[in-house]
């Protein structure tokens, strides 16, 4: 359900929020780190994600959409999960 917010005459007007994708691009030493970090993300609570196989099968690619208007962790959240399983961001 969209916010919405009091305009005149007292009617709500619904606000839209902007949204951008996100991806980021992983790297990792071994397939099986991958693997852990692609196992990682399905029940990851800090946000929902898409992560598939890139490029290999030892580099993972993540999405996800971001609402503009504040701060984001979720990038600094997945560069620490990464790096517990040996990844790092790549371009």
């Amino acid at each position: 359900m969209m916010p919405s917010r009091l305009g005149r005459g007292g009617k709500h007007q619904r606000i839209a929020k902007e949204t951008m994708q996100v991806q980021i691009a992983y790297q990792f030493d071994s397939e099986q780190d991958a693997y852990r970090f692609l196992n990682s993300l399905r029940h990851w609570p800090v946000a929902e994600v898409d992560a598939r196989f890139y490029r290999g099968a030892d580099s993972v690619k993540v999405s996800y959409e971001y609402v503009a208007g504040g701060f984001d962790a979720t990038s600094s959240e997945l560069d620490d999960l990464a790096a517990r399983h040996n990844g790092r961001e790549i371009n």
